[in-house]
């Protein structure tokens, strides 16, 4: 089977073209999944107080709605328990309040008091927000009983970022009927075009007792702003002068104990965000801080390629939806902010200077950056530019560019210009789902010859419930070099098929099973396989209380054009290798005091055997109290030598209340021989408001946490505070 796929790339362009055959079809004008879902919301010059209790007059005159339905685990069933939501509106805020009923109040799930910490385990209700009522991007806000907030932006029709943070306000209130919530949230924190008075608009309530999610309008057991209904009437939007303005000081200080170095400084920092209009926003940028950014989680790679990590600064997430590009996650990605201001190790470069306008403005997507970044380790001071401007097209596509200056890690010239066309389509016979993209990029670096493009094409139908599938084909040529973009694999041709079956069985006490498997090939442009790869999901089976099983089996084929160093001392040589194994999997259902996960791996790797099993454990008591513990082991025999690698991080989360957070982490791998300690206290009065006291301390490790020998300290203490006009 393996071998037939490497020459199947005339068949994957084939069943795209069988498969994209709907096309035609789709509606060119705008139109929801659920038309019928309209609300039309009410003006208020009195607004509410954001308290958690709904006693405010005003929202006995608010338009309401209770229609909700389950999407998970029966699709469009009767939700287990009520919910009623109120809508309002001034010239500065959106103002949404929710009454969530409950049969059983001190059942309510509560754990989390972290803001902006995750909420999957609590019960929550959620808004998600379509200003621009483009089936295409918007805004999730959710909060859970304790008033702990998080928020997340869309940058494709499905994939939500959680790394963004905006300024909105809410509180909740539990009571003898279930639990209340209000939101506001300021018209200074979206894009929107104030010409359009409808916006899409849902609604998503979690009852994690009963692993329940219940939604005004959702398709597909999915919600996003494709799977929206419509809230109208709303007209005579401002948001005031446009601009927030945020200084920032940051004390800093660091020590290196073996050559005794130390220093410390007192540094400002400012940005500034203008609204040049509601939907088109600038940012500049002085001085640029990210001390109070989380550290990467550690990872052990065994693999000949890079690893890829996401970004997690707030400067670069501000918007991140207008630069994504043709779908791409990791290889070939034209722009990844993370090359901007880190080194090749991940070591800070200082940014003097950074812009950046996004926006919407009609059927257009806007998006520019340009960083001036400070000289590091033999590269230059550099400018780095990157534009994208794409355009909606059809009910849910889009078709754009994007073009890229400079290299942040050499003083060669790099250019890059790319286009895209995404596919969407909702409206499908059968209430089925259709996306793809195809997409070019050229790449141009000074002093290179030879070929210097990519390109790809995908088509997906990711349905949920029965069948779903995906084909696939990209190239990278040899000398593609995105420069301020990701690629860990050239001079190749990726090609991959997916097919899987979801059902839900009418079962006492299994929810969901699942069953899949996906053949991926990397094919050398010189001529000869790279890399093969057969994936099968046997079984993965949910239960109705939210553990999870699944069995895989996993065959690879990997050729060696020059020695492989998978660990230090250990060589795999030239060479064609096969190796399977099976795969054990288990989780706990994350809503429980103590969430246990395992993972279990045997068979072959390369020419050896491996044995990798990894553990983790979440504990929960209290909502004051978040415990996790992570470890990861493998035991790999080859004929060139004997080794194990191990990977534990422990995580330690206090919060005193929704305002104050002490969040720690400990992190050690053998391949390093180090220890990370990362731990922040963060003060978070209000929305805009933040004070970071962050320690960092590494340690050389001998073995595991023993032998414990400083290297480096560095500490941090950070205030920002927006000012809004």
């Amino acid at each position: 089977m393996l071998l037939a796929y490497r020459h199947s790339t005339a068949c994957l362009i084939v069943m795209t073209l069988a498969f994209a055959a709907p096309l035609c079809a789709q509606e060119t004008a705008s139109s929801r999944i659920s038309a019928d879902k309209i609300l039309a919301v009410a003006r208020t010059g009195t607004p509410p107080v954001i308290d958690g209790v709904l006693d405010d007059a005003v929202w006995a005159t608010a338009p309401s709605m209770d229609d909700m339905h389950q999407f998970e685990p029966v699709d469009h069933g009767e939700p287990s328990e009520r919910t009623e939501v109120w809508i309002l509106y001034d010239s500065d805020s959106l103002y949404v309040a929710a009454r969530m009923w409950d049969s059983e109040p001190d059942q309510i799930r509560a754990r989390q008091m972290v803001q902006h910490g995750t909420l999957r385990w609590d019960d929550s209700i959620g808004i998600y927000l379509d200003p621009f009522n483009n089936n295409r991007t918007g805004y999730n806000f959710q909060v859970n009983p304790n008033s702990s907030r998080e928020d997340g932006v869309f940058e494709t029709p499905t994939r939500l970022n959680r790394d963004w943070e905006g300024i909105w306000f809410a509180e909740a209130n539990v009571d003898e009927n279930g639990w209340t919530a209000e939101f506001e949230i300021p018209f200074k924190t979206l894009n929107f075009n104030p010409d359009n008075s409808d916006w899409g608009f849902t609604v998503e309530r979690t009852i994690a007792r009963h692993q329940e999610d219940i939604a005004w309008v959702s398709f597909n057991r999915e919600v996003n702003p494709g799977t929206t209904g419509t809230i109208t009437g709303l007209t005579g939007l401002r948001q005031g002068r446009g601009l927030d303005i945020i200084p920032t000081v940051v004390m800093s200080g660091s020590r290196s104990y073996d050559s005794g170095a130390s220093n410390s400084a007192t540094e400002p920092a400012l940005d500034v965000f203008y609204n040049f209009t509601p939907s088109l926003s600038g940012v500049l940028t002085m001085n640029t801080d990210f001390s109070s950014t989380e550290v990467d989680d550690r990872r052990i790679n065994l693999t000949r390629f890079s690893l890829f990590f996401p970004e997690k600064r707030d400067f670069f997430l501000q918007d991140v939806d207008i630069f994504s590009f043709g779908g791409l996650r990791r290889n070939g990605i034209p722009f990844h902010s993370r090359r901007i201001g880190l080194g090749r190790r991940g070591q800070p470069v200082d940014l003097d200077l950074g812009a950046k306008v996004t926006g919407r403005v009609g059927r257009w997507n806007i998006g520019v950056l340009d960083i001036q970044q400070d000289e590091f380790q033999g590269v230059d001071s550099t400018n780095l530019f990157v534009g994208r401007l794409s355009a909606n097209v059809l009910a849910e596509s889009s078709v754009g560019m994007i073009v890229t200056n400079g290299d942040p890690r050499s003083n060669l010239d790099n250019s890059l210009f790319g286009m895209d066309f995404r596919y969407r389509n909702t409206r499908l016979p059968g209430g089925r789902t259709l996306e793809g993209e195809a997409w070019y990029q050229q790449s141009d670096t000074q002093g290179t010859v030879g070929d210097q493009s990519a390109w790809g094409l995908r088509l997906s139908a990711p349905n949920s419930t029965g069948l779903r599938g995906e084909v696939a084909v990209e190239q990278f040529d040899e000398q593609f070099n995105p420069a301020l973009g990701f690629v860990n694999r050239r001079g190749i041709q990726r090609s991959e098929v997916q097919v899987g079956y979801a059902s839900y069985p009418n079962h006492p006490w299994i929810r969901t099973l699942t069953h899949g498997a996906s053949v991926e090939s990397f094919d050398r442009l010189s001529g000869g396989l790279e890399s093969e790869r057969l994936f099968a999901e046997l079984l993965e089976l949910e239960t109705r209380s939210g553990d999870e099983f699944s069995l895989n089996f996993n065959h690879r084929r990997e050729v060696l054009f020059e020695d492989f160093e998978v660990v230090d001392g250990t060589v795999i040589p030239v060479g064609d290798y096969e190796y399977s194994g099976f795969q054990v999997q288990i989780s706990g259902a994350s809503e429980r005091v103590l969430a246990p996960g395992f993972d279990y791996y045997k068979g072959e790797f390369f020419n050896g055997d491996r044995v990798e099993m990894s553990a983790e454990l979440e504990w929960r008591p209290n909502r004051r109290l978040n415990m996790g513990l992570e470890y990861e082991y493998n035991d790999i025999e080859l004929p060139g030598g004997h080794f194990v690698t191990r990977l534990m991080a422990v995580t330690a989360n206090v919060a005193f209340n929704v305002r104050w957070s002490w969040l720690n982490l400990v992190q050690y791998d053998n391949e390093s021989e180090s220890v990370g300690i990362n731990s922040r206290l963060r003060w978070n009065p209000r929305a805009g408001q933040d004070l970071y006291i962050v320690i960092n301390h590494g340690y050389s490790a001998e073995e595991s946490f023993s032998r414990l020998r400083s290297e480096q300290s560095q500490y941090a203490v950070k205030y920002a505070h927006t000012f809004r006009f």
